[in-house]
């Protein structure tokens, strides 16, 4: 049916619509004759005898495929089953349908109210069977033209992919080179802040650890700026979705990748949804060609990035998670030795401060009594003693390892903000050079240019006020001063400024696992150690009885009690406590009331004058008894001229009364003149006697 005259009457009374659609937003942009061709059926419309005609333009870069809602289609379908259509005009069939489903529909619709479909090639009537099938075979054509292109296009990209010659969107820090093909971005700045994510990981472990460390060192990223064509962009602070993605790129280990990620339909109210970016196991990317391209890391360490990325997320099985704080030493990393779960922790006490380590998973899924329940703080001691007893052969080599590790760390730091301040210098003399280039009478010009370089002026000196006054300069350190660092190693563990997230982090880095099990006739909690290096050890710390608490005074402050008490007053081993750093249980320093009060409860016997019997003096008896000072006696005693004895390291000395009437002794307090010092034949005295 080509001729006005066949369309009917009351068919003509009503409105005719335009149904203008393109696929996507750059055909509406770039296809413009497309769409104009699809407006001039309104004048088609007007040719046909129509008078009253509608464009629907709502589906302009909307697909027809099915997966994509489109509002401008559904206002046609709500126009024909009102009745007010009598015709509907397209350029084509594939403009109101890419799927046998819409098309079909629309088709009926139109049958049943007696509209007809107009295109180019002529007028079809859905009521008749011969136009029906004209209609309906110009719906599968469509249908079948658009998988077939899909199809050949698809094809083509996988071939030319699998070559590694297919321009993939690239990430921040390459760039496709027109003769060289995929290379590093030329961006010395982007190159080293990248470089930078990666040698902080490897130091922290962890992918939030590594962006709080950027952020405190005020470390940019770029951001697109052009809506994603990654032509330009913008240096803004840097943000966890930056390090995530270039630690989980595998561009940046040098190898081309395609098909790693999926599509995934589902039936949402009657319509397909589809949506993208699902990801795919390594395993199953459609290309993988290693060693394409240059990378700023290799395969392997790629590999061990995703592991430990993936034993860092809290709960995954068969991981650990990463030190985070907290007052439990060993949270996370304990495995109990029966049902092989991971030992959760609790807090007990007021406040809740008190660590208990426990397996009570079996208890919480199915009801079974608890594995095993200890305190913490034994635990905790007992692992510290036997790390710090396993680092301290290589003190000395881990200080200086730090303090290189730490010069790297400031090297870097310093680097990256050199390239940030030339770049800053390079856009502030552009925009100067800009600024000199306008003609001064465009004011509207001008007067943006002079901001524009007002801005780049004052990123300079943000910057330069960012720079440290000046360069510290390098020390070099003697080893021999190291020589007494392994005796502190317990001081530094203990330090007010050192964290328990310090502390998790160490112990991580040394210990892979802890196997836990309690023996019960023996009352001891077995602890299989697992090193990194693959030895094993084991350790075993008693377990607490019912009501015994973890105050208690230590063995080593009750023995040196033992040992004082009789001779020695509770303030003399109150002292001598203090001065060998032990504490109280309780963690405070001791006087001679709380000597006296753990004597008491331990049966140990005190301190009575009378029993010294005069054999045993003390420093300031015996200077009583020689006429002279402490002073002098202590220098008798460090020159060996009078004997003494010490209990202990750090307790007073005990002078015998009959040592005091030794001729050496006699002789020494006697001398005037010359101070008394020790007789030294291998030294030459400066003056003669004579």
């Amino acid at each position: 049916m080509t001729r006005v005259e066949l369309i009917p009457a009351d068919v003509l009374k009503r409105k005719a619509v335009v149904y203008v659609r393109q696929s996507t937003q750059s055909q509406v942009m770039t296809n413009l004759e497309s769409k104009r061709r699809q407006y001039d059926l309104v004048d088609v419309a007007r040719q046909r005898g129509f008078v009253d005609v509608e464009v629907i333009d709502d589906d302009l870069g909307r697909s027809a495929s099915g997966t994509v809602a489109r509002p401008g289609f559904d206002r046609l379908v709500a126009l024909l089953c009102a009745g007010k259509v009598g015709a509907v005009l397209c350029f084509d069939a594939s403009r109101l349908a890419r799927n046998g489903r819409d098309w079909h529909h629309l088709l009926e619709l139109c049958g049943l109210v007696e509209a007809h479909v107009i295109d180019p090639d002529g007028i079809y009537n859905p009521c008749r069977p011969n136009d029906r099938l004209l209609l309906g075979m110009k719906g599968s054509i469509s249908e079948f033209e658009l998988g077939v292109l899909r199809a050949r296009m698809l094809d083509a990209a996988r071939q030319k992919a699998s070559r590694g010659e297919l321009r993939l969107s690239v990430p921040f820090g390459y760039i496709w080179h027109r003769e060289a093909g995929l290379g590093l971005d030329p961006d010395l700045r982007l190159q080293e802040v990248i470089r930078l994510i990666y040698v902080r990981f490897r130091e922290l472990g962890s992918a939030r650890q590594v962006l709080l460390s950027m952020k405190a060192d005020q470390i940019h990223f770029p951001r697109p700026s052009d809506e994603g064509r990654m032509t330009s962009f913008d240096w803004m602070p840097i943000r966890y979705r930056n390090v995530i993605a270039v630690l989980k790129n595998p561009f940046y280990a040098g190898v081309y990748v395609y098909g790693k990620s999926e599509k995934r339909t589902a039936i949402v109210e009657g319509r397909a949804r589809r949506s993208y970016g699902h990801g795919k196991p390594i395993g199953t990317w459609e290309v993988m060609i290693k060693d394409h391209h240059e990378g700023y890391i290799d395969w392997a360490e790629y590999e061990r990035n995703q592991k430990q990325l993936a034993l860092n997320n809290y709960g995954r099985a068969g991981g650990a998670k990463s030190g985070r704080g907290g007052r439990a030493l060993l949270s996370g990393i304990m495995t109990c030795g029966r049902c092989g779960r991971r030992l959760s922790v609790a807090y007990t006490g007021n406040p809740q401060s008190r660590p208990v380590y426990r397996c009570d998973k079996p208890n919480l899924m199915m009801g079974l009594p608890r594995c095993m329940t200890f305190g913490g703080p034994r635990i905790d001691a007992a692992i510290a003693k036997e790390l710090l007893w396993a680092v301290e052969p290589m003190a000395i080599d881990a200080a200086f390892e730090a303090e290189r590790m730490h010069r790297e760390q400031q090297e870097d730091r310093q680097h990256v903000r050199d390239l940030e301040m030339q770049q800053a210098r390079y856009e502030a003399s552009l925009a100067e050079r800009r600024y000199a280039a306008c003609d001064p009478d465009n004011r509207l010009i001008a007067a943006q240019l002079e901001k524009n370089w007002e801005r780049a002026l004052r990123r300079v000196r943000e910057l330069e006020a960012r720079q440290p006054a000046e360069k510290r300069p390098d020390i070099e350190v003697d080893p021999s001063a190291f020589t007494n660092l392994a005796d502190n190693l317990s001081m530094a563990w203990n330090a007010l400024g050192v964290t328990m997230r310090a502390r998790q982090q160490l112990l991580r880095t040394l210990i892979t696992d802890i196997i836990v099990d309690v023996d019960d006739k023996a009352r001891d909690v077995v602890l299989t150690i697992h090193w990194r290096g693959g030895q094993h050890s084991e350790l075993r710390v008693r377990k607490p009885r019912t009501g015994e608490h973890g105050c208690a005074t230590t063995e080593d402050a009750l023995e040196i009690m033992r040992s004082m008490a009789g001779r020695w007053s509770d303030e003399h081993i109150a002292a001598s406590l203090n001065r060998m750093g032990i504490p109280t249980g309780q963690s405070k320093t001791w006087t001679a009331k709380r000597v006296s009060s753990v004597r008491r409860v331990r049966n140990i016997h005190g301190y009575l004058s009378a029993e010294k019997g005069g054999d045993w003096l003390t420093m300031s008896e015996a200077a009583t008894a020689l006429h002279t000072t402490r002073h002098t006696i202590r220098k008798l005693i460090k020159a060996k001229i009078l004997p003494a004895v010490q209990l202990v390291l750090g307790a007073p000395f005990q002078i015998k009364v009959s040592d005091l009437a030794t001729d050496a002794v006699k002789a020494a307090i006697a001398r005037k003149g010359p101070p008394c010092r020790a007789s030294d034949d291998s030294t030459l005295p400066m003056f003669t006697d004579t």
